[in-house]
C-alpha cells in the first residue's frame, strides 16, 4: 500500500522538454496544468497523501519526478539522470525526500554511474532495472550494492528499443504485468502473467497501480478493458501534453 506521493507542478518551460516525437508538437502549458491537476485528484482518490512541489523553470522536464529517485520502505536512492539537461533536478528534490527519510537511509548514485527512476520497477523485494540509454551498467552496479544493504534484490534488464523500462512493462499486482513490444518475450518476466498491449496502444503500457486502482492514460480503450477484465478498477486521466515530451503516468510521480 502506498501512503505518500510526490509530484511537481509543470513549469512554463515544459515546451522545451526532451522529445523523441517532435511530430506530436510542443506541450501546451495551460493544458498541461489542467491535466496535472486531474492526475493529482486521481491519485488522491486512491487514498494517498500528495505532496505538490512548485514548478522549477530551470528544468523543462522537472515535472517527471520519478526519474530523480527510487523510494522504498527501507531507503531512498537519489538517482543520477543520464540526460545531461536533467542532472540538476535531483538536488532540487532532496529537501523534500529528506522530510520522509532519515539521512542515514538516503543513498546516492554517483558519476560515472547513471540511473533514472523510470528504469526501475519494484515487485515485492525485487527491483528490475533497465539497462538503457539513460541508465548505464555502472549505475546498475551501484544500485544493486545499495539494495543489497537493505535486503532487496536487483535484476538488470537490457533494453533494445524503449526509453525506459516502464515505457513498456508495468506491474499491476499479484503476478500480473502489463507488457508491450520487446517485453512480451523478455526472459526476465517469463514467470509472470502478461497482459499484452497491442502496438497501436503501446503508450498505454505505462499505467500505475495505486492501492485499489490502476490509473491509465485516457483514450486507450483496449488497454482499459484488458486491465478491467483482469479484475482491476481503472481510473483514466488525460496525459496528451506529457506524451509530447516522452512522459507517461509513472513519470509524473514518486509513489511510496
Amino acid at each position: 500500500m502506498f501512503k505518500n506521493v510526490i509530484v511537481k507542478t509543470p513549469c512554463k518551460a515544459i515546451s522545451e522538454g526532451i522529445s523523441s516525437n517532435p511530430e506530436l508538437g510542443k506541450p501546451d502549458y495551460e493544458k498541461a496544468l489542467v491535466q496535472h491537476a486531474a492526475y493529482i485528484k486521481a491519485l488522491e482518490s486512491c487514498g494517498v497523501q500528495v505532496t505538490v512541489l512548485p514548478a522549477d523553470e530551470a528544468f523543462p522536464d522537472s515535472c517527471f519526478v520519478e526519474d530523480t529517485a527510487v523510494l522504498t520502505e527501507r531507503c531512498a536512492i537519489i538517482s543520477n539522470p543520464g540526460a545531461e539537461s536533467r542532472k540538476g533536478e535531483t538536488a532540487a528534490m532532496l529537501p523534500c525526500i529528506e522530510q520522509f527519510y532519515d539521512k542515514g537511509a538516503i543513498e546516492f548514485i554517483k558519476a560515472p554511474g547513471t540511473l533514472e527512476g523510470g528504469d526501475v520497477m519494484m515487485i515485492g523485494e525485487t527491483l528490475y532495472v533497465g539497462l538503457s540509454a539513460r541508465t548505464n551498467a555502472e549505475g546498475i552496479e551501484q544500485f544493486s550494492k545499495i539494495l543489497e544493504k537493505y535486503g532487496y534484490k536487483c535484476v538488470a534488464v537490457p533494453l533494445e528499443k524503449v526509453l525506459h523500462l516502464k515505457t513498456g512493462v508495468n506491474y499491476l499486482g499479484g503476478r500480473d504485468l502489463l507488457v508491450s513490444g520487446e517485453f512480451i518475450d523478455k526472459s526476465e518476466f517469463e514467470s509472470f502473467n502478461k497482459i499484452t498491449v497491442p502496438e497501436s496502444e503501446a503508450y498505454a503500457a505505462n499505467c500505475i497501480r495505486v492501492n485499489s486502482a490502476v490509473i491509465a492514460p485516457e483514450g486507450y480503450e483496449g488497454v482499459k478493458k484488458a486491465v478491467e477484465a483482469a479484475g482491476y478498477k481503472v481510473i483514466t486521466v488525460d496525459t496528451s501534453e506529457f506524451r509530447k515530451i516522452d512522459g507517461g503516468l509513472s513519470c509524473l510521480s514518486l509513489r511510496f
